[in-house]
């Protein structure tokens, strides 16, 4: 199912704790958005590691926000005092990307906190497959809305993607950084979670999940067509869940390590 359309209507007010200055707004669905700028830090690449990220974590039946492309007209900030936000906006004019916004949530605690060990290894697992190095006991990345932990800003997952059109070679790396992890301490069996969760991310679903990604946001000058950007991308997922699957072992051997 392709990711909705909305319009952005209105900017309530920019969140200073996110690096790329994310914001809340109203769209003309009458809803509230966390809206992520493609005109902002590593630019629609980050977009593009939100969506795959996001909707790899929805299929392996995490709680994920809603993500919807959100039409951004430059005119938006007109009336915004901040010049950075002006800018912004105007650099973003055009397709970007929000997550729905949850009213009262609370951002997860990592020394209050305590997810049950099938949970924790479900999203160790996960970020361990994207690659997602921002998952930390400094940025846990996580609320918790309706007595569930939701994920959230997943931007810095699909790092590889940064090193260019051969980054599909780098499928099979064991992305040690996972020792960092703020639910590692809290896993239980990593291997019954792999073999669960890898059954729901057939090598289909992950190629719908690739083409969720507007055509706008690619275009990379290194690769010879957008196909083959976005083959790019289908091609590393599914070599890395295809296996061997080294990640997991990384993250079964830096568990062991904890006291």
């Amino acid at each position: 199912m392709p990711l909705r359309t909305v319009a952005a209507t209105r900017y309530v007010t920019p969140l200073r704790e996110g690096g790329s200055l994310p914001a809340i707004v109203e769209a003309d669905d009458d809803g509230l958005y966390v809206l992520k700028f493609r005109g902002a830090g590593q630019g629609p690449n980050a977009l593009v590691a939100e969506v795959l990220a996001g909707e790899i974590a929805r299929a392996a039946g995490l709680a994920v926000p809603e993500l919807v492309l959100m039409e951004l007209d430059p005119d938006l900030g007109r009336t915004e005092p901040d010049p950075e936000i002006q800018a912004l906006i105007r650099a973003s004019a055009g397709v970007n990307l929000a997550l729905d916004y949850l009213p009262g949530a609370t951002t997860f605690d990592p020394v209050v906190d305590r997810p049950d060990g099938e949970l924790a290894s479900a999203i160790v697992w996960l970020d361990a497959l994207v690659t997602n190095v921002d998952r930390t006991v400094r940025n846990t990345n996580m609320l918790l809305w309706h007595r569930k932990i939701w994920l959230i800003d997943n931007g810095a997952a699909l790092f590889a993607q940064y090193s260019g059109p051969d980054f599909p070679k780098r499928a099979q790396s064991r992305f040690p950084q996972i020792r960092e992890h703020v639910l590692l301490p809290h896993v239980g069996d990593l291997r019954a979670a792999d073999k669960r969760l890898s059954a729901r991310l057939s090598a289909e679903r992950l190629s719908g999940i690739v083409d969720l990604i507007p055509e706008s946001w690619l275009g990379d000058e290194a690769y010879p067509s957008v196909a083959e950007e976005r083959k790019a991308y289908e091609s590393y997922l599914i070599k890395r869940l295809t296996g061997p699957r080294a990640f997991v072992e990384e993250a079964i051997d830096a568990r062991s390590r904890i006291v």
